[in-house]
């Protein structure tokens, strides 16, 4: 297959609400979809969502970055587009990853290929931060048949720990927690915070301090009485090697954009599983065909809740059929999801750019 096509567009995606974050609400998804095109007829597509924080990058930077990439891939073949592609993966490794899924795609990857109806949980968000519409919120969650909800920490340690507590009495075992601080803890305040945890239905702490304190990490880790995960201080199989030999997690977090590849994100994740540390999958800030293919990927590759419920944020689908949840989990379907029609892509898009070989 050559590479006969390649589309871009930069969608502005608003949120149903803002998705609360230790450094700032999210209110919209900043997303580059990327749209491959073979010349015999093949077609794929990849998705970048921006969020500083998570990544290095810019939405301003990857778009200029997926412009320029995109332009040297005119009519290669699919092997050397995506070697190409990778090869800047180091500096625009969210740009390069949905450059190179949409080329997968296209090629036709035995991972995003559904034989069977499947389900594949996720957990749910618990949103509110006031305790009554905490426990509203919690009821919902469990009435809809989730496993596992999470708690998003990393702002005040102490209001962090109180309104913790009244989530682990509130829930009574009927469903099960992570806590996610998103880096939002110094060292000091997360060893605070480890130092009042009671484990009582908490699955793991995700991430208390900042993605290049691995000191912090490790002192956290030797402390909470909570198997610990790092999740933005991962981008790849040097990160997991490390967490590893430093003892900083018992879980591993991967997010398909940082991989590079399908066929990275996999390997990443039985290189978690070969070291002695359990994978967990999944963007809570991706749209539609980021969260479809992490789900893909989930059904053969992880055990617990996935994390792929970004879809679900904003005001618009980028689906024709919607992804469908039920009793907590996704439902993957044979055959490939459509994107919707070229008339919504274009009414989203900020800016767009056609590459043709």
């Amino acid at each position: 297959m050559r590479l006969s096509e390649i589309v871009l567009r930069r969608l502005r995606l608003p949120l149903k609400i803002p998705y609360k974050l230790a450094f700032g609400p999210v209110v919209a998804l900043e997303t580059i979809l990327v749209i491959v095109r073979g010349d015999g007829g093949e077609e794929g597509f990849g998705e970048a969502t921006i969020l500083t924080g998570y990544t290095p990058e810019t939405i301003e930077g990857a778009w200029a970055a997926a412009g320029r990439i995109a332009g040297s891939l005119r009519g290669m073949d699919a092997a050397a587009g995506k070697e190409w592609a990778l090869s800047h993966h180091h500096d625009a490794p969210f740009t390069v990853t949905a450059l190179v899924t949409a080329i997968e795609m296209a090629e036709g990857s035995p991972y995003l290929a559904i034989a069977k109806e499947t389900p594949v949980p996720l957990l749910a968000i618990l949103s509110a931060s006031e305790d009554g519409a905490i426990a509203d919120e919690l009821e919902r969650h469990i009435a809809a048949g989730y496993a596992t909800v999470k708690v998003k920490v990393g702002f005040d340690w102490q209001d962090d720990a109180r309104r913790l507590k009244f989530i682990q009495n509130r829930v009574a075992g009927r469903i099960g927690i992570r806590i996610d601080g998103n880096q939002g803890y110094s060292r000091a305040d997360a060893l605070r915070f480890a130092g009042r945890l009671a484990p009582d239905y908490i699955e793991l702490f995700e991430q208390p301090c900042h993605m290049d304190d691995w000191a912090a990490a490790k002192s956290v880790a030797e402390v909470s009485p909570v198997p610990m995960m790092l999740d933005e201080s991962i981008y790849g199989e040097a990160e997991i090697e490390r967490a590893a030999k430093e003892g900083s997690a018992q879980f591993i977090k991967l997010k398909l954009m940082k991989a590079g590849s399908l066929e990275n994100l996999a390997r990443q994740l039985d290189r978690i599983r070969d070291l002695g540390m359990e994978p967990v999958l999944g963007n809570g800030v991706a749209a539609d065909p980021g969260c479809w293919m992490e789900a893909c990927i989930a059904r053969t590759h992880i055990a617990n809740a996935g994390e792929m419920n970004g879809f679900l944020k904003p005001v618009e689908r980028l689906f024709e059929i919607p992804l469908a949840v039920k009793s907590g989990a996704m439902m993957l379907v044979p055959g490939r999801p459509r994107l919707v029609a070229d008339t919504v892509l274009d009414r989203l898009a900020a800016e767009t750019l056609r590459v043709a070989a």
